[in-house]
């Protein structure tokens, strides 16, 4: 038997909201990544970013504004972010919700000023918080999906004290968000991404151009992470092969929080390692 669809099917499909996915820090090299990837199951991906001319190029460089929008946002603020969440609105059915935004001061516990501490956190940490609560309402109608990119730097210690503290706080509010929000089927996760190889490590790099070749010796996979693996990461989490995992990190880290070869090759004496 030929299913048949009356002219009310058509006219109801036809107006269904469009799904649309938020990427804070979308104009960095992740954000950038995450987005391409997204596209993959949304209909608009809504890209945010403190910086809105280079978010604004990166949507027309990954499409246009078919399936790719850009907005200014400072995720630190909560009018700003209450203004992306209705550009978001404006555009469908938020489904995801991507929580990229962050940066880190590359300095000492010792040098930790007060101001470094509550800067790094309120970034890092109460950013994510501010664009969840904003957009809670559209995630329960949707059953939708947050995404959270912490590190591993929030789950040993790596360097970054302020960042570190406030990425271990965005694994907690990740579980807190899956706990209690779970009911209205919002699921949350985590992408705990080692070192990747992105524009934040300019400096750095300058500094001493052999960093990266350094940071391999300490990573099982011997190789640190790109942009597109933590995209990949990201696309799962938020689809719906992932659809009964929630609460979890997922390290994305070439094996850096399973162990060090080198420690264990100390410790057994062994060469195999």
């Amino acid at each position: 038997m030929i299913a048949s669809f009356s002219e009310t099917d058509v006219a109801q499909e036809h107006h269904m909201p469009k799904s649309v996915a938020i990427v804070t820090g979308a104009a960095g090299d992740i954000g950038r990544a995450i987005a391409r990837r997204l596209a993959d199951g949304h209909d608009v991906v809504l890209l945010a970013d403190i910086d809105g001319d280079a978010a604004g190029k990166v949507a027309g460089d990954l499409g246009g504004e078919e399936c790719f929008a850009a907005v200014a946002c400072d995720v630190t603020d909560a009018a700003s972010v209450a203004a992306m969440a209705a550009a978001a609105a404006a555009r469908g059915a938020v489904h995801t919700l991507v929580n990229n935004a962050g940066a880190a001061s590359a300095v000492s516990l010792h040098d930790t000023t007060q101001d470094i501490w509550r800067m790094d956190n309120a970034l890092n940490l109460e950013a994510a918080f501010l664009c969840f609560r904003a957009v809670e309402d559209m995630l329960k109608e949707s059953r939708g999906s947050v995404v959270n990119i912490a590190s591993v730097n929030g789950m040993g210690v790596f360097g970054h004290p302020a960042y570190s503290a406030a990425k271990a706080g965005l694994l907690h509010l990740t579980r807190l968000i899956a706990v209690e929000y779970g009911k209205f089927g919002i699921r949350s996760n985590a992408v705990a991404p080692g070192t990747v190889r992105t524009r934040a490590w300019q400096a750095r790099a300058a500094a001493n151009p052999q960093i990266f070749e350094e940071a391999k010796r300490w990573y099982p996979l011997q190789r640190i992470v790109n942009p597109e693996d933590v995209a990949n990461a990201v696309h799962f989490l938020a689809g719906s092969q992932a659809s009964s995992i929630s609460g979890v990190c997922l390290p994305v880290d070439c094996g850096l929080t399973a162990g060090q070869a080198e420690l264990a090759r100390t410790f057994s004496q062994s060469s195999h390692y």
